[in-house]
């Protein structure tokens, strides 16, 4: 019964939270100066026009009936037009979405495998030169932006040393070679792979330094315990001691990846910047410049979103694994 009530305490508590983020984000854009109206008479659009574009899609309807409308679309998967591209925002972010998950999921995943056997190998050799000589550098890794680490490979990887493409996801001899061909053939291609590695990298080597510590104290926790005391004194390999190791520390570097991959989410708009990669980020940045709002807001919603529910999927995790979770909400 505990962990049933658990279980909907945090399921509403997840939907109450991604209704708050969605109205927020809507009331917040619409009260922020400027508008996409303002981009319109900058670039010399008549008044009629401008008229005539804010009959067309409600501009002009007060904030509460302009809401109204918006959630009532959206609860039937209507997010609203693009005003600078003029074709439906999920038609316009959907790609784009992808884009970004391509890059930052297996890099994440990456980071944590490679973080989990150092920290692992680091703890279990802690006090000894390679754990005092081999952690500083990969703490010191974790304090640049990844906007800086960005930089440093392009110049480099791609202009010192000319082994990767600057920027972008492909090469201009790609552009109307799969003008014709299924949507993912060009993600199947060297040219991607080519385009791939620097910013994969970026994502790896910013977040590389998260596993290493979790995973480094939990090992270091894990040598204190009794029964792996009494796994060294029953001369057990050192292979299968150290996979024992491995699978007992190894709980906090699991529950920390969801939340890591909502940061590199976060962080993801500087690097998707930087190397012109035209994921969400991308997005979210053509969309701040024309003042398109209901671009903004549905990127804005999509990062919140993703936030929200890796932290449930979380708490839900801690309380299948630790039943103590579930029932202290009792």
């Amino acid at each position: 019964m505990g962990r049933a009530r658990f279980l909907l305490v945090r399921t509403l508590q997840t939907v109450f939270m991604l209704w708050f983020a969605l109205t927020f984000i809507f009331f917040f854009f619409r009260l922020l100066p400027g508008s996409f109206t303002d981009i319109m008479m900058f670039r010399g659009a008549s008044p009629e026009t401008i008229a005539a574009f804010e009959q067309k899609w409600g501009l002009n309807d007060p904030l509460h009936i302009q809401y109204v409308r918006y959630m009532r679309n959206f609860l039937v998967g209507d997010v609203g037009m693009s005003l600078q591209f003029r074709q439906p925002v999920w038609d316009f972010v959907k790609m784009k979405i992808f884009n970004s998950f391509i890059l930052v999921a297996p890099a994440i995943t990456v980071t944590y495998i490679i973080g989990s056997l150092i920290g692992g190998y680091l703890g279990e050799k802690r006090g000894q030169a390679i754990e005092k000589y081999g952690l500083p550098p990969i703490v010191f890794s974790g304090a640049f932006p990844e906007f800086f680490i960005a930089i440093v490979l392009i110049i480099v990887f791609a202009g010192w040393l000319n082994l990767f493409p600057t920027s972008g996801m492909f090469g201009f001899q790609s552009a109307g070679r799969f003008a014709d061909a299924p949507w993912w053939r060009p993600y199947l291609t060297a040219d991607f792979a080519h385009h791939y590695i620097l910013p994969f990298t970026a994502v790896v080597f910013r977040y590389l330094y998260l596993p290493v510590l979790i995973m480094r104290t939990s090992v270091v926790e894990v040598l204190g315990q009794d029964f792996f005391f009494y796994h060294r004194m029953t001369g057990i390999p050192g292979g299968n001691r150290m996979r024992h190791l491995l699978k007992h520390a190894s709980l906090p570097v699991i529950t920390l990846y969801p939340v890591s991959m909502t940061r590199a989410i976060g962080g993801l708009v500087l690097i998707e910047i930087v190397f012109n990669w035209p994921g969400i980020g991308y997005a979210l940045v053509q969309g701040v410049l024309s003042r398109d709002f209901p671009v903004v807001q549905f990127v804005f919603f999509l990062v919140a979103a993703f936030v929200i529910i890796a932290n449930f999927g979380v708490d839900v995790i801690y309380g299948i694994i630790d039943p103590r979770v579930s029932v202290g909400d009792d």
